[in-house]
């Protein structure tokens, strides 16, 4: 068996590579950097007997003598408003990341870890399952479901089908419509064809 899936096992480094990693496609957003402050108001001061937060000046309209500006006046600014020039992304060390690699590699060598995750292998021989260097030329679709099927991969196959979803939030209407699990990993040594077979 190759060493890389003898490395030791590291989910803390596994969480703290995919947590730092995640926030290198995040996008700058904020606030408006003047919300809250769009309207003319002034505090009336102490002797009143109200609140010393800004009101809105003016007479004539429900909003003339409502609060403004504090974060707790409605249409006021939030409190601490958000900016673009946050810290959005992070500088992962390389090394880390590889061994990241290594040990998820590794992890999904082990029967029990792989099942926790969800993954119908009850009918594979074993893991990690290695086969001939013969499929490496195939170049049907076809052709690498029945040989997944063979394998013992059928109930896999079918839970990843039924798993196609309509995905939640916006993401509909931005070419991300459909959701749906990950199937078998495929290592292979040389591309004559498997990559296009197994997409």
């Amino acid at each position: 068996m190759p060493q890389v899936l003898a490395s030791p096992l590291r989910p803390d480094l596994v969480r703290y590579i995919h947590t730092n990693m995640a926030k290198n496609k995040r996008q700058a957003m904020s606030v408006k950097a003047e919300a809250g402050h769009e309207t003319c108001a002034t505090s009336w001061r102490t002797g009143r007997a109200v609140a010393r937060i800004p009101r809105v000046s003016g007479g004539g309209t429900h909003r003339a003598g409502q609060g403004a500006y504090g974060n707790m006046a409605r249409g006021g600014h939030m409190f601490s408003a958000t900016r673009t020039w946050r810290r959005w992304h992070r500088r992962v060390n390389v090394t880390q990341k590889r061994h990241a690699v290594a040990t998820a590699l590794a992890a999904s060598t082990l029967p029990p870890l792989v099942m926790a995750r969800g993954h119908r292998i009850c009918q594979v021989a074993e893991l990690p399952l290695v086969v001939s260097d013969g499929i490496e030329s195939m170049t049907k679709t076809k052709q690498a479901i029945d040989v997944l099927k063979k394998l013992g991969c059928e109930e896999e196959l079918k839970k990843i089908l039924d798993s196609k979803k309509i995905r939640a939030g916006r993401g509909k209407m931005r070419n991300r419509r459909y959701t749906m699990r990950k199937g078998p990993l495929v290592v292979y040594l040389e591309d004559n064809g498997i990559v296009r077979a197994m997409r």
